[in-house]
């Protein structure tokens, strides 16, 4: 929602303010389809070759974190956090085979079926899964679990930003190509040097353009775009950490019921549930998988 307002005032103040001063819009807009070809053209094409197909196949989806958010909210931590809690008491009282049918096929477990947003993200079930099956493997030494955790989190991190940083790229490369699209509006300019000067005044005017398109697009939308997902990463990323901290807990020998709250601690407090409301979810827990 903000999102929307925002440009919406961009668009208003930046053009209204033109407007009111006296600015002739009609040099914009004839301009306009001209330097956008040149501008935005040349934009997709260092877009395309500057990053591989992942990231754009990334950047192009990544649009609709900029208007959704964050996909984590209190909710979802308070449900990560109630999983994991089962988790770590019944490897607490019953040991790491038991967990081996639900970390093996989790699809079908019943463990995690209980929470259908947490199964649906591939990367927390595989943190999680992997992370047990290491503790299958007789790797317990809590320094040991949190560095290999700590190396799958960078390699993640690192893989989510690519949309953001592509956009940043891109929006450092567009004032330059606004510069490009100007000076070939010069060159023309000068090929019609004995035109008379309100000619010449038009078509300087428009030459300019491009260079406020590159600058407007680049500090306006392209670069809060990418500044925006940064954040949006940044964020989601809280939600592993909690995966993390948790089981490092646990692998330090302490209670679950302690595990969780060093985990509910971690929660980044626009999200975190409180005290009361954890110990409610992990009362109407069932009793055992």
């Amino acid at each position: 929602m903000f999102q929307i307002i925002g440009i919406i005032v961009l668009f208003g103040m930046v053009f209204g303010g033109y407007i009111i001063s006296g600015g002739n819009m009609a040099v914009v807009l004839e301009a306009l389809p001209h330097e956008m070809m040149t501008i935005g053209g040349a934009g997709i094409a260092s877009f395309l070759i500057s990053n591989n197909l992942d990231t754009i196949k990334a950047s192009g989806a990544a649009l609709g974190k900029v208007f959704a958010g964050a996909k984590w909210k209190t909710a979802d931590y308070r449900d990560l956090l109630a999983l994991l809690f089962v988790l770590a008491k019944t490897m607490k009282t019953r040991g790491v085979v038991a967990l081996e049918s639900h970390i093996e096929n989790p699809e079908s477990s019943t463990v995690f079926n209980q929470y259908p947003k947490i199964v649906k993200d591939h990367m927390a079930v595989d943190f999680i899964c992997d992370t047990l099956r290491m503790m299958t493997m007789n790797l317990e030494d809590p320094h040991q679990v949190e560095d290999a955790m700590e190396k799958q989190l960078e390699k993640h991190h690192h893989e989510a930003m690519g949309p953001a940083h592509a956009y940043q790229a891109l929006a450092d490369a567009l004032p330059a190509l606004g510069i490009v699209a100007a000076v070939l509006g010069v060159i023309k300019t000068m090929g019609s040097i004995t035109e008379p000067p309100a000619v010449l005044g038009a078509m300087i005017g428009g030459a300019l353009v491009g260079t406020f398109l590159g600058v407007f697009l680049a500090y306006g939308l392209v670069g809060p775009i990418g500044a925006r997902l940064k954040g949006i990463v940044e964020d989601d990323a809280a939600f592993y950490r909690i995966i993390q901290a948790v089981l490092v807990a646990h692998l330090h020998g302490n209670p679950a019921q302690i595990s969780v709250e060093i985990g509910r601690g971690n929660v980044p407090s626009s999200a975190q549930p409180s005290f009361l409301e954890l110990e409610t979810a992990l009362t109407a827990l069932p009793s055992a998988i």
